[in-house]
């Protein structure tokens, strides 16, 4: 059985886990916790990055090479189109949202969700980064209801974990949504793909160990 290592505030775990869920994969959870010195982690994931997975074969690692091997070992339900066209459309948005976007952003979650602080200099390149690369991503995605178009895909289980990420730190920095400035009217879609079992499923875990990490704190452990 494939283990999925890593934890549920981790949105690229939560990436590979909302796939898992939606192709009926049986999988059990490892929690691992991110950039890990362990050796035993280290073998699986050189860099200590969460996720990876452990299958028979072995290990992978990097959410998005999980995916394509989940898409080629257990092709239904599928999660890319048969076209290879618009299978390649797919990928291009994820590659848009976690490269161009999530990553992007990213330099603002110390001060958005850990309690740092970021540079004015940083907040003005990261602005500028993402008004700029928002503006292209509209250009690509179709909300048609779904991301790439009237299927849900493989680009969904991407841009679900990310986009609210995306909109919530610019928020909290930067005094924006960049998302919703920039034409993405993202909180419908997140409604809409939220509402499925899969991400039900996601959702309910991911807020479950919040509620355990804030308890922690508030106890001083």
């Amino acid at each position: 059985m494939i283990q999925l290592c890593g934890f549920s505030l981790s949105n690229y775990y939560n990436k590979v886990k909302f796939a898992l869920l939606e192709k009926g994969i049986p999988f059990e959870e490892e929690l691992v916790m991110t950039h890990s010195h362990e050796e035993a982690v280290l073998n699986c994931s050189p860099l200590g990055k969460v996720p990876f997975i452990s299958t028979p074969q072995g290990s992978l690692c990097e959410s998005q090479v999980i995916l394509d091997y989940l898409e080629a070992a257990y092709p239904s339900p599928a999660l890319l189109p048969a076209d290879p066209f618009e299978a390649a459309k797919q990928r291009e948005l994820i590659t848009f949202i976690e490269l161009h976007l999530e990553l992007v952003a990213r330099e603002l979650y110390g001060q958005a969700f850990f309690g740092g602080t970021v540079s004015e200099g940083t907040k003005a390149r990261v602005r500028k980064l993402l008004i700029q690369h928002i503006a292209g991503f509209k250009r690509l995605a179709r909300f048609g209801p779904y991301v790439g178009g009237a299927q849900f895909g493989m680009a969904d289980c991407a841009a679900w974990v990310s986009l609210p990420l995306v909109a919530m730190a610019s928020k909290a920095v930067l005094g924006e949504d960049l998302l919703a400035a920039g034409g993405i009217d993202w909180k419908p879609y997140a409604k809409l793909v939220g509402e499925r079992p899969a991400a039900l499923k996601v959702a309910a875990d991911r807020k479950a160990d919040q509620e355990r990490i804030a308890l922690l704190k508030a106890q001083g452990g």
